[in-house]
């Protein structure tokens, strides 16, 4: 296989044996970047020259004995979270221009582990949407099929993944954003325990939801990115003091006949009911087997207020954004509208000038909600529910040490299919929009394909910071099964 679509432990395993230089991956993948740019469109910033004095600076510290586990290693960020002296658009007319001033502390984090940043892939404009087609600079495209959407919001750094131009990217997911493309582009992504990595540096769209978390090839790679990436920064009030931890430490213990031995894979009726495709069952479920056949046993468990999680989501998160976009009004910085009569003009031109559809419309109607008199009747309602989904999740992992199902109820849709009716796009994420509400982890695996050759996606969730256990349990899958050994052809 070409070493584009190697694993992140694979390519450091090439390092390490001087196989190759960090030097020679990183102009091999800015030369398949460059190539796939026009077709796919996955990149907003790309940076060869930084890239190319990281990727030298890696090959001395390797060439001292001072390489860790990802020096060398390229990856890309979502073009979220600020890079110092590079472009952070958001996707966004409102950032078009806007250059950081400073790193996101995950960004620092895998920078000072060695990894060599390529660019920042494209995304959902402020990560408002499924599909990576409200982004200013034009719709991503999904590498399998390019009349198909990659997901969203993170569907740059799905796409790139899956097209061998950078063998793990960062993600933020507020609703499924990691895991969603994930399932679509056939990669593996994980959104870690809300507070296990800071958000500081990310350019915020719901702040009690969003989580950054890893996208890659395989599950082995996403534990050792989030092992990179998280931790406590005292930067940002919402991350959790807690010690470090190493994500890998499950998936090292010695493979036997039956790895899953004791693992109870809850199975709640819901993810395998209506509305879910029927390749999308059939794959699950084979997936399913395929995990019993390791050694895991599988329970019934329930999840009944789990239907709600999409109205509550709609609620809650164009709530949070419609505060924490009234920052861009072109006096900060950002665009600003060329000419206005007052203040109030000012604002107002900047605004509808700089944002997208997408994103007015949840400005709108978070506007709406905090307003007087709507209040109690639709936000404070919604935080009620989402404490109902937050239990129900915690009886459930009584019985359970992880819930299985779909990730999505689809394979991806075609390009436009859905950006005339925004409920149906927003009903897409009712499997993952959950995690989200209750703050707990969950990923995503490739599981199978559809006859058509689109990838398939299962999710894991687990109890509070039971990543370790959710990576291994995909480790396993992923040791006794190809599914993610799959590349797009051409």
């Amino acid at each position: 296989m070409s070493r584009a679509y190697a694993t992140v432990t694979e390519l450091t395993a090439g390092l390490a044996a001087r196989q190759f230089s960090a030097l020679e991956l990183t102009d091999e993948l800015l030369a398949r970047i460059a190539a796939t740019q026009p077709v796919l469109n996955a990149f907003v910033s790309v940076d060869p020259d930084g890239a190319r004095a990281a990727a030298k600076a890696a090959d001395a510290a390797r060439a001292r004995g001072e390489a860790g586990t990802l020096t060398g290693i390229p990856i890309a960020h979502k073009d979220l979270f600020m890079t110092e002296g590079l472009r952070t658009t958001c996707s966004s007319k409102m950032l078009e221009h806007f250059v950081a001033p400073y790193d996101a502390h995950i960004v620092t984090a895998l920078k000072q582990a060695g990894t060599v940043l390529l660019g920042k892939t494209a995304m959902d404009e402020f990560a408002m949407g499924s599909s990576t087609e409200t982004s200013f600079f034009g719709p991503v495209r999904n590498p399998w099929q390019l009349d198909s959407v990659p997901g969203g919001s993170s569907g740059g750094a799905a796409a790139a993944v899956a097209a061998g131009l950078t063998p793990a990217a960062t993600g933020s997911d507020t609703g499924g954003s990691i895991r969603q493309p994930s399932s679509f582009c056939g990669i593996t992504g994980i959104k870690p325990t809300y507070g296990i990595c800071s958000r500081y540096g990310m350019v915020a769209f719901a702040s009690s939801l969003d989580q950054a978390g890893p996208m890659a090839r395989s599950a082995e790679d996403c534990a050792l990115l989030l092992t990179a990436m998280a931790g406590h920064d005292a930067r940002d009030a919402t991350s959790l003091p807690r010690p470090k931890e190493d994500y890998r430490r499950e998936l090292m213990i010695p493979a036997t006949a039956k790895p899953l031995a004791g693992i109870r894979i809850g199975l709640p009726d819901i993810f395998f009911g209506d509305g879910v495709d029927a390749p999308v069952v059939a794959a699950v479920e084979a997936a399913l087997a395929e995990l019993r056949a390791l050694g895991a046993t599988a329970v019934p468990v329930a999840l009944p207020n789990i239907g709600y999680s999409v109205p509550t989501y709609y609620v809650l998160a164009p709530a949070e954004a419609s505060s924490n976009l009234s920052r861009f009004d072109g006096v900060r910085y950002g665009h600003r509208a060329a000419q206005y009569t007052d203040l109030f003009d000012m604002y107002r031109k900047t605004r509808a000038e700089g944002f997208g559809d997408e994103v007015k419309r949840r400005i709108l109607v978070g506007t709406y909600v905090l307003s007087h008199g709507y209040y109690d009747a639709y936000y404070l309602k919604a935080q009620k529910v989402r404490r109902l989904i937050a239990n129900d999740y915690q009886a459930a992992f009584a019985r359970c040490d992880a819930i299985l199902g779909p990730t999505v109820p689809t394979a991806a849709p075609r390009l436009g299919a859905q950006m005339q009716d925004p409920i149906k796009m927003y009903l897409n994420d009712i499997f993952t929009i959950g995690a989200n509400l209750a703050g707990i982890p969950a990923m995503s695996a490739p599981c199978g394909f559809t006859s058509n050759g689109l990838p398939i996606g299962m999710q894991l969730q687990g109890p509070y910071f039971s990543e370790a256990r959710l990576l291994n349990i995909a480790h396993r899958f992923q040791q006794a099964t190809d599914w993610h050994r799959r590349a797009p052809k051409g």
